[in-house]
């Protein structure tokens, strides 16, 4: 370890410290959201509190990454697995994923936000999937933190999907078997204009990716806390960097 990576590596980063100032070269962090129900449930409240006070940590945490010019932030909402879920959760978040973007979308295009949402969207309740829409537009020509959001997202299912794809323009005669490349596979993602993430955060403490960028996450690396999202802080997030400044990257090498 150098110099500087022994430094970022005895304190945490803060705000003031933009990307290019770390060790290593950091572009894109995914994050996965986990433990808002164990939040609740340690504290004697109701689940739905918890997805509540989620948001509020989901808040705080676009704050400090634009502040600290990170270039790409992706979280993981809501799964294609959370359909599962009681149907009083899953009208509760539907619901607050409309007021999200209600009362909260003026504040993230001040900030210079450009929100982008990923996921099988055509699945989620039509009035929110035009919400949607409308923010993606709204925010397309910021240029500021680029963050996406994946909603009715599964990671097989956008594999599946980009295989089809593939395979209906190899059976068309538009492309050859040869042709098919990882660079093209990545191209048919819903991900597919933006860089794979560098490092992909879970929070909650479960040790995996519970489906989430299992493509774009072959060469990313990985941090895992014990905290709950809702305590998930800004100063927890820095420590997750700094932990990440200090490893070495070898992508699949020795």
């Amino acid at each position: 370890m150098d110099r500087t990576q022994k430094r970022i590596a005895s304190q945490p980063l803060t705000s003031s410290q933009s990307t290019e100032e770390r060790a290593l070269p950091l572009t894109h962090v995914a994050i996965i959201m986990d433990g808002n129900r164990r939040w609740a449930d340690r504290k004697g409240l109701p689940r739905l509190i918890g997805h509540k006070e989620g948001v509020k940590s989901l808040k705080r945490l676009v704050k400090h990454v634009s502040a600290a010019h990170l270039d790409f932030l992706t979280v993981y909402a809501f799964s294609s697995e959370n359909w599962q879920r009681g149907q009083d959760e899953v009208d509760y978040l539907m619901e607050l994923f409309s007021q999200v973007l209600k009362y909260e979308l003026a504040e993230l295009a001040e900030n210079g936000v450009r929100l982008r949402f990923i996921g099988n969207l055509a699945g989620m309740p039509a009035q929110l999937n035009r919400g949607l829409a409308a923010a993606m537009e709204d925010t397309k020509l910021n240029q500021g933190l680029k963050m996406q959001v994946a909603l009715n997202y599964g990671s097989r299912l956008e594999i599946t999907e980009a295989v089809g794809k593939i395979a209906a323009e190899v059976q068309a005669g538009r492309l050859s078997c040869s042709a098919i490349t990882p660079e093209l596979i990545s191209a048919h993602l819903y991900t597919k204009d933006i860089p794979d993430p560098d490092l992909i955060i879970r929070t909650g403490g479960e040790m995996r990716l519970s489906n989430y960028l299992l493509w774009q996450a072959a060469y990313a690396e990985l941090y895992v806390t014990a905290v709950l999202w809702p305590d998930f802080t800004p100063a927890e997030f820095d420590r997750a960097l700094a932990e990440y400044s200090a490893r070495q990257r070898r992508y699949g090498g020795d």
